[in-house]
């Protein structure tokens, strides 16, 4: 099978603990675990905390890029520069999880193009100098910098990613984005209402625009009763298909970010998930567009 996942921490886990993406590890991700995919396609995150500001934002930020870098001396990994970088079996999108890397400083969006970030989350919980996410509680939504910013990242072709967006920051980029944005690791609100979820309204939202989003494995956003397992991805999956999104709807597993069920605690366990969609029959042609088609069909658009 193929695999396209929008969304995991395990670079940042490699930074911050000294220890490899592409060897054996104790992480839910390695280069060794993806060998059983025919094309694999990882999302990889420098993820920023929301005590991390300014310089050390972006120190933060420079440490696992240069982890990445260091390690891709022992791997086939293909970093993506151009969508002609997607030829390889094994690929890396850099991505940033948190818009505080950025300092409040617009040059800085250059500087993560440069650096070849191709999706940046807004926010993480907490408000930056982009605007509120889903933990601030009476939200004032985007910044004079944020829509700045929203503008910054679309001149350069960094995709916006809403995950993680207070619904006013979320309706506020809406408003004023131009292109495609997306939510990389987002459930449904109907299934599962944690404020980290996306309302039907959200989705409607991404889906109009021609976005994607990633279904996540976290445990807390799967259902409320902490037992999550495979139904739970499934039930998540098909309300979203109800809504229009089959060409829409995508994984961003959070894997090394957050608890998910014992049943896809790996990578390695992902093929059992594939497997139980086709047991429940659906068509291998709607998995295989869940499960890598429409991610990638979405970066041939918008990474060039």
């Amino acid at each position: 099978m193929k695999f396209f996942d929008l969304h995991c921490d395990t670079l940042y886990r490699a930074y911050n603990e000294n220890k490899s993406i592409y060897k054996n590890n104790d992480f839910h991700i390695s280069y060794e675990k993806s060998k059983r995919f025919k094309k694999y396609v990882q999302c990889f995150a420098a993820w920023i905390p929301d005590e991390y500001r300014g310089v050390n934002a972006l120190n933060l930020f420079d440490g696992c890029i240069d982890k990445l870098q260091d390690e891709k001396k022992e791997s086939k990994f293909n970093i993506i520069k151009t969508f002609d970088d997607f030829d390889g079996e094994r690929c890396a999108v850099v991505t940033v999880e948190g818009g505080a890397v950025l300092g409040g400083d617009i040059q800085k969006v250059r500087y993560l193009s440069e650096n070849n970030v191709k999706i940046m989350t807004l926010t993480w919980n907490g408000r930056c100098e982009i605007g509120d996410g889903c933990g601030e509680i009476n939200s004032q939504g985007i910044t004079e910098f944020g829509k700045q910013v929203v503008k910054e990242m679309e001149s350069y072709g960094i995709i916006i990613d809403v995950s993680h967006a207070s619904e006013k920051l979320f309706f506020d980029v809406a408003n004023i984005a131009k292109k495609p944005f997306i939510a990389t690791h987002s459930n449904s609100y109907s299934v599962c209402p944690h404020k980290r979820n996306l309302t039907d309204s959200q989705f409607l939202e991404i889906k109009n625009g021609e976005g994607i989003v990633g279904i996540t494995f976290c445990s807390e956003f799967l259902n409320s009763n902490k037992n999550a397992g495979l139904d739970d991805i499934l039930k998540h999956a098909e309300h979203f298909w109800g809504l229009g999104g089959e060409d829409v709807t995508c994984i961003g597993s959070d894997f090394d970010g957050a608890e998910v069920p014992p049943e896809i605690n790996s990578l390695e366990k992902v093929e059992n998930l594939y497997e139980y969609f086709l047991k429940k029959n659906y068509k291998e042609s709607l998995v295989q567009k869940l499960f890598f088609e429409n991610a990638y069909e979405f970066m041939k658009l918008h990474i060039k």
